[in-house]
């Protein structure tokens, strides 16, 4: 493949995880690293470093729009910033140390992972919402205009204590994988804090963006990050990032789920086999 062919089909791959990365509040990481490994023969550890760019591009091209639509809840995310950058910090130096092998096996295991978690029955998340008296202190509760329905979605938000160390792990797993993290962020703060997805979504990309900056420093200074594939990846993600961020209200929250949930399979069962493998 030619270097002008090799930039062209990064842009193209890149412009799709954009788009759907920010739809679900993942980052472009989560199938920009398969691709670049399993399609493009790139060294999992440069595909690491350009993925941590692609999701502070991505955080960059959707955030700003979920902000303005009151869609991300920037209380529970500034709150939650605090286990993340330090997570991050923590998954970067560990990568210098884990193989490639283990990589991979690493990556395949939490996506699965996640899958599992957010095909809970539903019936269970539609009960009444713990009282959770830090939440309260800290004014978490919020609402929202949900575009699919036509009317405003207030919510009530529990489990800031568990979701403030879900978030560390989330951090230290981005980190260490180079990825957004949302496959993490979006099952806590749906599961374990009750926000609705779409909140959940929209924050996890608000968030995303800075858990990547505080590692990316790291990758930089190690040379992980190569400006000819970290260019195209990042026009083509923050033009996919920023046209899908517009699709959001109109999703209903069941379909988003189910998208979110197939995703996260696919990319399992792709980052496994290749971990079995090396």
């Amino acid at each position: 493949m030619t270097p002008l062919l090799f930039a062209l089909t990064l842009f193209v791959v890149s412009l799709g995880s954009g788009a759907l990365g920010a739809l679900l509040g993942l980052g472009g990481g989560l199938i920009l690293v398969p691709v670049l490994t399993l399609a493009l023969g790139v060294d999992i550890r440069y595909a690491v470093g350009a993925s941590i760019v692609s999701v502070i591009a991505t955080s960059s091209g959707a955030a700003a729009a979920y902000v303005r639509e009151r869609m991300a809840n920037l209380r529970v995310a500034m709150f939650l910033e605090l286990a993340t950058v330090s997570g991050a910090l923590t998954g970067a130096f560990l990568a210098g140390i884990v193989s490639g092998r283990w990589l991979f096996l690493i990556f395949g295991v939490v996506m699965g992972y996640s899958a599992l978690v957010m095909l809970r029955s539903r019936g269970d998340l539609d009960a009444p919402v713990p009282a959770d008296d830090l939440s309260d202190r800290l004014g978490l509760h919020g609402s929202y205009w949900d575009e699919s329905e036509g009317r405003e979605v207030p919510y009530q938000v529990t489990g800031a204590r568990t979701g403030l160390g879900l978030m560390y792990v989330a951090g230290t797993v981005s980190g260490l994988l180079g990825i957004g993290s949302g496959a993490l962020k979006v099952p806590a703060m749906d599961l374990a804090m009750r926000l609705p997805i779409k909140v959940s979504t929209a924050t996890s990309n608000f968030m995303i963006g800075v858990t990547a900056a505080a590692s990316a420093g790291v990758y930089f200074a190690r040379g992980d990050i190569d400006p000819f594939i970290a260019g195209p990846v990042s026009a083509g993600i923050v033009l996919g990032a920023t046209a899908s961020s517009r699709m959001l209200g109109k999703l209903q929250n069941r379909r988003l789920r189910q998208i979110f949930v197939a995703v996260l399979l696919v990319v399992s069962a792709q980052m496994l086999f290749k971990g079995v493998r090396a």
